[in-house]
């Protein structure tokens, strides 16, 4: 037979059974794609790049033949079992396929530093009753309406005329009116004052948060998390990027799982709350650039490549619904959008700084949101730099051999003496890998008993002996690659541990982070004695261990008091500027008072990034 003739012989699509969901693909496509293309989520944080082993499926009945990355990503026993890697795995014959769960309520911080506020949201409220037509007095509807609305002064919208004259009459002319800014959005039959709502979104790369607000007494009704259903196209901005750099479709589907993202969230705190969708009239979207560009459906590709340009810092008026949110609260709901200082500072930053005061105070303090994209801002009430450092995926426990989200199972404390070590596992579960937080802290703990040298290379067995008897047998070898076992899972190929290279992506990510602040602190002429606080932003920074930070060069070298774990501080200036129209005004400020500070064309930025890769001596 020849190559022409198989080929005719192939079949044109092949039917797949992913657990209980039967699809139908294309001969040849990944089973990563597959599943995409039909909205079954596979753990990824590469966006099916092969970089990232993440991607784990099972083929229990005749598994295809290992690829080599399929070799290095599972142990013997898995690749017998049938394990591999959905991005290396393609579709050739009617198959079942098992994908194991993901976690989509992974651990997120949910409030953060924040300050008291002057209660004064853009909802308005006000209960009406109204004289009733008559030949002696025919004002229309909508001039019967507004003139009792004389000290707002709104304006009407034509979805709000369409009902008008029916709700006025079913409702014997007593009526309240929603008034958003400057623009009446509802007429509601009856008293309703008691009921306005709003919603604030933290919408990051990895998790989003949201919190319900009562806007009539500012405080927190109910607040959910989720992973971002945009994970399977990378863990960071940039690999989301390129995939509507390399498909033309996906800036589509991208927007789609954000604005899903969005809508799961409302529909689960209005359900949580007692909350109906209708009473909500107001969302606060906090996010970086790449992730507020996508969810508006805005193309980000301008942003992946210099000279890295945002198609505005300031959006135009948005509705709710152009986040897609329009089942889920009030169909005419306004929705407040932080704006960006730059491409990789973005609208979470200006949230995080409002809610921190940074512009407020006398003291000069650091302000660091780490990430995939680290987020660094420096200064006090007279000025304030801010720059973005490229830390990579480390500490989403991306790009770690057993590393994972912060999730039940993961390793997220480790303690660590010269005679042994102990661990904090999230959920008080088995562990299953380990996550940002419990990467550091062993790092540090490696560094501290001497087992890691400044360099970041393990020391040999026989000097481990001397210097951490209790540890020493953790020093392993996984193939060629010299390990550090943090727990024992039959041998150690089996085990979670921390490989050579697992400690130098954590190198390179430090290294990145503390070259961005060393950089503002040269430019303001100050050093680290200067700052008299760190906050530690986001979720990761909420779970890091101060001490591990400072140990490492994370952060200045300063009293470990003075590191401030200030959580989520994107999602308190997201409600801050729902309850004060001042404070909202005042996030806006910050985008004149902020001067932001450019390291990819700094020529000295690579020699700086060396420099700071080893580890500081004790």
């Amino acid at each position: 037979m020849t190559a022409v003739e198989d080929t005719a012989t192939q079949p044109v699509r092949v039917n797949l059974l992913f657990n209980e969901r039967a699809v139908r693909v294309p001969y040849g496509v990944t089973l990563f794609d597959a599943a995409s293309w039909n909205g079954i989520a596979i753990d990824s944080t590469c966006g099916g790049h092969g970089t990232c082993k993440k991607c784990r499926i099972r083929i229990a009945d005749d598994p295809p033949a290992p690829s080599s990355l399929d070799i290095r990503a599972y142990t013997p026993q898995e690749i017998k079992d049938g394990w591999r890697l959905a991005c290396r795995t393609t579709a050739t014959r009617d198959t079942q396929v098992e994908v194991p769960p993901l976690t989509t309520r992974p651990k997120a911080a949910t409030v953060g530093v924040g300050r008291q506020v002057i209660l004064r949201p853009a909802v308005q409220k006000r209960y009406l009753e109204l004289a009733e037509p008559s030949l002696a007095d025919q004002a229309s509807d909508l001039e019967r309406v507004l003139a009792q609305l004389d000290d707002l002064e709104p304006r009407a919208e034509l979805a709000v005329l369409r009902t008008l004259g029916r709700t006025l009459r079913e409702a014997d002319y007593r009526v309240t009116a929603v008034v958003v800014d400057d623009v009446l959005i509802a007429v509601e039959p009856g008293d309703t004052t008691g009921r306005r709502f709003g919603i604030a979104f933290d919408l990051g790369t990895t998790t989003v948060v949201a919190t319900l607000l009562d806007l009539s007494t500012g405080t927190p009704v109910a607040v959910e998390s989720a992973l971002n259903k945009q994970q399977p196209f990378g863990a960071d901005v940039i690999t989301r990027i390129s995939a509507t750099m390399m498909d033309p479709g996906a800036l589509d589907k991208l927007q789609q799982l954000a604005t899903e993202t969005l809508g799961e969230l409302a529909q689960a705190v209005c359900e949580r709350g007692g909350v109906r969708p209708h009473e909500v009239y107001e969302v606060a979207v906090a996010g970086n650039a790449t992730m507020t560009h996508l969810a508006l459906g805005i193309d980000p590709e301008p942003l992946g490549m210099a000279p890295f340009i945002l198609s505005a810092r300031l959006f135009p008026d948005v509705l709710a619904a152009d986040l897609g949110l329009g089942g889920a609260v009030h169909q005419r709901a306004r929705a407040v959008v932080f704006p960006a200082f730059g491409a990789y500072v973005g609208g979470d930053i200006t949230a995080g700084l409002l809610a921190s005061g940074m512009d407020r105070d006398a003291r000069v303090r650091l302000f660091v949101d780490i990430g995939t994209n680290c987020e660094i801002v420096l200064g006090n009430r007279d000025w304030l730099l801010a720059t973005a450092a490229p830390a990579g995926p480390a500490f989403e426990g991306a790009a770690i051999r057993c590393g994972m989200r912060a999730a039940d199972g993961a390793i997220e404390v480790v303690t660590m003496t010269p005679d042994g070590l102990g661990l904090k596992v999230i959920g008080d579960a088995e562990p299953q890998g380990l996550c940002g937080s419990g990467l550091v802290d062993a790092v540090t703990g490696l560094v501290r008993v001497g087992l890691l040298d400044s360099s970041g290379r393990f020391i040999t067995e026989d000097e481990a002996r001397v210097c951490a008897p209790g540890l020493a047998g953790r020093l392993t070898q996984v193939g060629q690659e010299r390990v550090f076992v943090l727990h024992w899972r039959g041998d150690a190929a089996e085990s979670i541990y921390l490989s050579q290279r697992d400690v130098r992506e954590l190198q390179f990510a430090k290294a990145a982070i503390a070259t961005g602040w060393h950089i503002l602190l040269e430019e303001a002429g100050l050093t680290a004695a200067d700052v008299k606080q760190v906050l530690l932003a986001g979720s990761f920074g909420s779970y890091l261990s101060p001490a591990s930070a400072i140990r490492i060069g994370l952060v200045p070298e300063v009293p470990v008091p003075r590191v401030v774990p200030a959580g989520n501080v994107a999602g308190e200036g997201a409600k801050m500027a729902l309850l004060s129209l001042r404070e909202r005004a005042g996030g806006l400020a910050l985008l004149e008072e902020v001067r932001y500070v450019e390291l990819s064309d700094r020529t000295d930025f690579n020699d700086r990034f060396v420099g700071q890769l080893p580890f500081p001596s004790a």
